[in-house]
Formats: structure tokens, C-alpha cells, sequence
């Protein structure tokens, strides 16, 4: 606390935990002046912290949806804006379809990031080579698929029914993407239900982005990860920016990556349904 302090030019008086998710410690911490923070510390953390903070300096850019600001971030620590969370308003998923829509018109002319960085706990590779910058298909199969599955191998994940699927993948990912090229667009990343708030107006926040130039079905793929979100958010998003024609067929693909990471991250229980994705497409 006394870098935070230092940083800050004023004592710290109250110190509350209000989590920050499994990874890192969460609290909200308030000054002597009564100004409030929200404050994550973790040692040993590296760049995850720094990344975080890039991050959601990159999606404020893009003015749509409301992101806590950075105000300091260490190896170990990352102080952001505190945002009182209040009651959702009516129209909050609807708000909320459309600002992510709009945050998806924010384009750059490379696929990928300056900079890798972490899907949860795992790294995330977002600097393309080759034709990767230009190239969605194969950005997403070297730097997400390919990785994710190179990992489940050394982790020991990779059965002989995964192995078989995935080594069919690479000549069919071309036809399975055909038909939804766009520019590439800024993506959260990693959008389920823990990672935005409702801030005390009633709007959406984005918060923990895992954040790269790409194809904005790999977003919305993840929102439906663990059940997906209101019929009000997809609808009031494509009213806004409506989807290619096929993206139902693409959406497991998409799937895929986070199901892996998981299977990486957490275990055999998301074996089975990544077996099951891949089967489906092969």
C-alpha cells in the first residue's frame, strides 16, 4: 500500500475486499481526501497487469461502451477507477447490445495486438507473423487455435480422438470461414457474465478484457460460453450492426478456443465438448 500511497500523494483510510475475480485480490480502497479507488494486487504477476491496463486503455478509444480508467499500474498492482455498481435500467442489455456494437466499428488494418497478452491465466498471442495481419483464417487458426492445442498436448489433454479432429482442422478452417471477412475490429476478448458491471446509472462496463484486433463473431462466440446473455443484447446488436450471413455455423469455432483454454486451464471436464465441436465441423 505505501507505493499506492506514494503514487497518490495521501494516506489510504479504509481498505474493503470486493473481489477481483480468481486470479488476482480485489479491494476497494478510500483516501483521506474520500476519494475511492478499486485496486487488484497479485506478486509475481509479470505483464498480466500492465496488459490489463493497456487493454482498457485500448477499448476506451473507441468511446462506446463505459471502461473503468487506469490511473497507476506495477508488475504487481493495477489501480483503476471505482465504479459503485447500481441497478440495472430497463433498457440495460438492449444499452448494452448496441454499445458493443458500436465498440466493434472500431477498426484497425491489422488483425492481432502490439502486444501479446493473457486469456485468463494464459498467454495469449496477438503479434502476427507471416500473412497473419492480413489474414483472419490464419491469425485465428496459428494464434488461437493451433496454440491452445499445442498446450492440451503438453498438458496431456490431447486424447487420440482430439488429436484426429484437430489434424483435419487446418484444411477445413479455410471453408468453415468463408464468407464473414471484415476489417479487422476491437474485440473485449474474453465478454461473459463476470466480466462487465452495471454501473450506477444503469449502463454496461467492460471490465478484465483480453484484448485484440479480430473478428467481432469470436466476441459475441464468448458471451454465449456459459449460457449467453439476454434475447435483447443479440437482438438490439444486430439491429446496430448486423451479423454476416452463416454466423450460426461459425459460432462453435469460435467456442473452440475458449473451451480449450478452459481444458487448459481447469481440466478434462471441457474435453469432451471440444471433442465434440471439432467432430462437428470435420
Amino acid at each position: 500500500m505505501n507505493a499506492i500511497e506514494s503514487f497518490l500523494n495521501e494516506k489510504i483510510v479504509s481498505s474493503t475486499s470486493i473481489g477481483g475475480g480468481c486470479i488476482a485480490d480485489g479491494k476497494k480502497i478510500t483516501t483521506e481526501s474520500g476519494k475511492a479507488y478499486f485496486l487488484k494486487t497479485k506478486s509475481g504477476f509479470n505483464r498480466m497487469f500492465r496488459c490489463e491496463a493497456n487493454g482498457l486503455k485500448e477499448l476506451a478509444k473507441a468511446q462506446s461502451v463505459r471502461i473503468p480508467q487506469v490511473i497507476a499500474v506495477s508488475d504487481d498492482s493495477l489501480l483503476l477507477e471505482y465504479i459503485p455498481q447500481g441497478i440495472r435500467s430497463n433498457r440495460f442489455f438492449e444499452q448494452f447490445g448496441e454499445n458493443f456494437a458500436r465498440l466493434h466499428r472500431f477498426c484497425s488494418d491489422k488483425f492481432g495486438f502490439y502486444e501479446d497478452n493473457y486469456i485468463g491465466a494464459t498467454p495469449q498471442l496477438n503479434i502476427p507473423t507471416g500473412n497473419e495481419s492480413k489474414n483472419w483464417t490464419a491469425f485465428y487458426f496459428n494464434k488461437r487455435l493451433l496454440y491452445q492445442y499445442k498446450l492440451a498436448e503438453s498438458n496431456g489433454y490431447a486424447t487420440s480422438r482430439l488429436k484426429n479432429s484437430f489434424s483435419k482442422l487446418e484444411s477445413k478452417i479455410d471453408s468453415i470461414l468463408k464468407g464473414s471477412e471484415e476489417p479487422p475490429c476491437l474485440l473485449h476478448g474474453d465478454l461473459w457474465g463476470g466480466n462487465y458491471l452495471c454501473d450506477e446509472n444503469g449502463a454496461p462496463v467492460l471490465i478484465d478484457p483480453a484484448v485484440y484486433y479480430g473478428h467481432r463473431e469470436a466476441d459475441l462466440a464468448m458471451t454465449k460460453l456459459f449460457g449467453g446473455f439476454t434475447k435483447e443484447f443479440y437482438s438490439s446488436y444486430n439491429r446496430e450492426y448486423p451479423l454476416p450471413e452463416g454466423w450460426e455455423y461459425r459460432e462453435n469455432i469460435y467456442r473452440l478456443y475458449h473451451i480449450l483454454n478452459h481444458l487448459n486451464l481447469f481440466g478434462r471436464g471441457y474435453l469432451s465438448e471440444a471433442e465434440r465441436i471439432l467432430s462437428d465441423y470435420i
